[in-house]
């Protein structure tokens, strides 16, 4: 392995299709929890334009409106396969279509409202964003 020098910015989708569903996925790269899709930030690249680059790579979908959620640390936590330190950059953002098309990122996709992706066997980084874009739409 490769020693990291600085941390890996990224960048996360929390993607609503119309009825408002959030789309999760399921990744071995995170111990087979669920995810949103995202990836890192390179040199020369505006996080929205990552945004826009890495769910369209990983998922097929085009989405827009990104708005920020959160940002959050990760250093070295078992949750990834591999020993890293990133700085993630959470996004909600919004897509026409509900026609995914998965890269070899992850194995399988679903549909979900927030109330139920809470329910199922998300990573601990999402489950924080969703609970922050929950707290900051409340009321």
């Amino acid at each position: 392995m490769t020693q990291q020098r600085f941390p890996h910015p990224t960048v996360g989708a929390l993607i609503f299709e119309p009825e408002g569903k959030m789309l999760l996925v399921k990744s071995h790269k995170w111990r087979g929890k669920y995810v949103v899709p995202g990836g890192h930030i390179e040199v020369g690249e505006r996080m929205t334009e990552t945004l826009l680059r890495e769910v369209k790579e990983e998922t097929g979908l085009d989405v827009y409106d990104p708005q920020f959620i959160c940002f959050q640390e990760f250093i070295f936590d078992d949750a990834f396969w591999k020993k890293r330190h990133f700085i993630f950059f959470d996004f909600a953002c919004k897509t026409d279509s509900s026609q995914v098309t998965l890269n070899d990122e992850a194995e399988s996709y679903l549909w979900a409202t927030l109330e139920e992706a809470l329910r199922l066997p998300i990573d601990s980084y999402t489950e924080t964003a969703i609970r922050e874009l929950m707290r900051q739409t409340a009321g």
